[in-house]
């Protein structure tokens, strides 16, 4: 029931509540129905929080949170709650867990999972995720889904990224495995070229994205030719206007054309490596 595309709140790291009004009232003339927001996310949940407070019925609103203890990750779900002027969440997830070590702190007895099932029982949130990035998250991910029965999975895609053979496999087996789980897949850094390194950064997003409308639609094309739920915008207001056109134009490609595309990702860095 989710849009193909996800508002990616990151896109509110800084910005005035003008800004961000303009934004959203764009996020609803395009139907977006699902908004990706977490604590991290600099002013975004401060931002949002006028418009929850009228349109919450309008979004599946999912939120996150980087403590790894039961008594952290409680506190700072109530926290977030508060921001977000809501009385739950759609979906809550255990952010950035981006190493096998991180995946044994936050599901070992007293850890943030914990506290999120324990939210769920009573009423706070209705569903549970995990999300993160790196060179090694979909085995993460595939090893979380063994550990635990997550509702959704967050995780990096694109054609630059999966011209990492392993990488790639790994994260074709995770979409397999999540299907088979009844698990939502929703992919970041669909957009990502790869680090920024020693440019001039010309976009709010940590990574350097395509930026012309050509390569946008290869990037939305290639993630959306997989059985995923949807993507997550780029943290970028300036870049979002390109990736809505993107999804409303989504062309499926054959695995040839995938293939293709990876190819040719090859003469660009990888963002995780």
């Amino acid at each position: 029931m989710s849009t193909v595309a996800i508002f990616g709140a990151a896109a509110f790291w800084e910005i005035s509540q003008d800004q961000a009004d303009l934004v959203m009232e764009q996020v609803i003339g395009a139907g977006i129905n699902h908004i990706d927001v977490a604590p991290s996310y600099g002013q975004a949940e401060q931002r949002l929080g006028p418009w929850m407070r009228r349109e919450r019925g309008r979004f599946f609103v999912g939120c996150k949170t980087m403590e790894r203890t039961h008594e952290g990750a409680w506190k700072e779900l109530h926290q977030s709650l508060k921001l977000l002027q809501s009385e739950m969440f759609d979906l809550y997830q255990l952010h950035a867990v981006i190493s096998f070590e991180e995946l044994d702190a936050v599901t070992a007895p007293g850890g943030a999972l914990e506290a999120l099932v324990e939210a769920k029982r009573s009423g706070l949130i209705r569903h549970i995720g995990i999300t993160g990035h790196g060179v090694d998250a979909p085995a993460i991910y595939l090893e979380a889904l063994r550990r635990f029965d997550f509702d959704t999975v967050t995780f990096p895609l694109n054609f630059v990224q999966a011209g990492n053979a392993k990488y790639y496999l790994d994260a074709k087996e995770l979409i397999r495995q999540c299907h088979n789980q009844d698990v939502g897949i929703m992919v970041i850094k669909s957009l990502a070229q790869g680090p920024w390194g020693e440019k001039e950064q010309t976009a709010t997003t940590w990574y350097e994205p395509f930026s012309g409308m050509e390569e946008i639609q290869n990037g939305i094309n290639f993630v959306l030719s997989h059985d995923v739920t949807g993507i997550c915008t780029a943290g970028d207001i300036h870049v979002l206007p390109m990736v809505l056109k993107a999804c409303e134009n989504v062309v499926p490609l054959s695995p040839e054309e995938r293939d293709k595309l990876i190819e040719a990702g090859r003469s660009y860095q990888p963002l995780f490596i």
